[in-house]
C-alpha cells in the first residue's frame, strides 16, 4: 500500500480528533458509565525494540480510571509465532477484551484477534495494520527512517534456532535517539536504546495471515511526528479499516511513553464502547 495523504474530509468521515500536546497533558481516560455485564480487560502488546515497560504510563492511567489493564510480552521472533503466543494468552482472559498494539505489535494483534472471539475492540498506536499478505516492513511508508540501507540502521546478530537467513536487529544509537524516540529527552532516549530488545528480521518479513480489523471495530492513534511509520501510512491504514482516528500533533514513534495519558484516553474510549464496559 502507498502512503497517500488522507484528505480532511476523509478524516472527518472517520470521526477523527486532532489532539494538541497541551490538551494531552491535561487529558486522562475517563471511567466508563456504569453498565451491566463484565468489565473488558485491556491487553497491551508492545512492538519491536521495546518491552512491556513501554506501556507503564498507560497501565497506570487506565487503572486509575477503573479499567483492567495488562501489558504482555511479545516474543519478537516472527509474526506467526508471536501472534500465536498472544492468542494463547487471550484464552486465559475471561470476558471481553480490548486488544492494543504499538508498532509491530499492531501486526501481532491483527493476527491474534482472528482466533479470539472475545476481542471486541482493537486499538492501534502508531502501529502496522496489515491486510492479508502484507508484511510489517511494507507498511512503514515513503520517507520512513527505516527506508535507509540496513547496515546504517541496525546492528545485526545471529541467534540460536533462527530460520534460514533471519537475524536479530538492534537499532543503532543515532537512529533510535533521532528517529525512534525523537520527542523524548536525549538521556531518556539513550537509556531506552541501551535497554532495547532485539527483533528478528522474521518478524518484519512474514506476510500477515489475517486482518481482524475487517470484522472488529478499531481505533487508531496517529502521531504526526512519527518518523518510523509515517503519519501518511498510518492514516491510510486507518482509512482502509474505517477506524476512529485521533491524530496527535507532534510526538514520535514513542508517544506512548512521552504522552501516555493521551494514548490511554483513546484506549479508554475503546474500552467504554464495549458492552459491559
Amino acid at each position: 500500500m502507498n502512503g497517500t495523504t488522507i484528505r480532511t474530509t476523509v478524516l472527518a468521515a472517520l470521526a477523527a480528533t486532532v489532539l494538541q500536546p497541551a490538551e494531552a497533558r491535561a487529558s486522562s481516560p475517563a471511567p466508563c458509565p456504569s453498565q451491566a455485564g463484565p468489565k473488558p480487560t485491556v491487553v497491551l502488546v508492545h512492538g519491536a525494540w521495546a518491552d512491556t515497560s513501554s506501556w507503564s504510563g498507560e497501565v497506570d492511567a487506565l487503572r486509575k480510571a477503573g479499567h483492567v489493564a495488562r501489558a504482555i510480552a511479545n516474543p519478537l521472533r516472527g509474526l506467526d509465532g508471536d501472534a500465536a503466543t498472544v492468542a494463547d494468552f487471550l484464552k486465559t482472559v475471561r470476558g471481553p477484551i480490548v486488544l492494543v498494539g504499538h508498532s509491530y505489535g499492531g501486526s501481532v494483534i491483527t493476527n491474534a484477534a482472528a482466533s479470539a472471539p472475545n476481542v471486541k475492540a482493537l486499538v492501534y498506536v502508531d502501529a502496522a495494520m496489515p491486510d492479508v499478505g502484507e508484511t510489517t516492513a511494507q507498511l512503514s511508508g515513503a520517507g520512513s527512517a527505516l527506508g535507509a540501507a540496513p547496515e546504517s540502521l541496525y546492528d545485526m546478530a545471529a541467534y540460536p534456532g533462527a530460520p534460514q537467513g533471519a537475524q536479530d536487529l538492534y537499532l543503532k544509537q543515532d537512529v533510535f535517539v533521532r528517529s525512534f524516540a525523537s520527542d523524548l529527552p536525549k538521556d531518556v532516549a539513550t537509556r531506552l536504546w541501551a535497554t532495547q530488545r532485539a527483533a528478528s528480521t522474521n518478524a518484519f518479513q512474514t506476510p500477515s495471515k489475517a486482518a481482524a480489523w475487517k470484522k472488529i471495530p478499531s481505533w487508531y492513534f496517529v502521531s504526526a511526528g512519527d518518523k518510523i511509520i509515517t503519519p501518511q501510512s498510518q492514516q491510510a491504514m486507518a482509512e482502509r479499516a474505517k477506524s476512529k482516528v485521533t491524530t496527535f500533533s507532534g510526538g514520535s514513534h514513542l508517544t506512548l511513553i512521552s504522552h501516555p495519558e493521551a494514548v490511554a484516553t483513546v484506549i479508554g474510549a475503546a474500552a467504554c464502547s464495549v458492552k459491559g464496559g
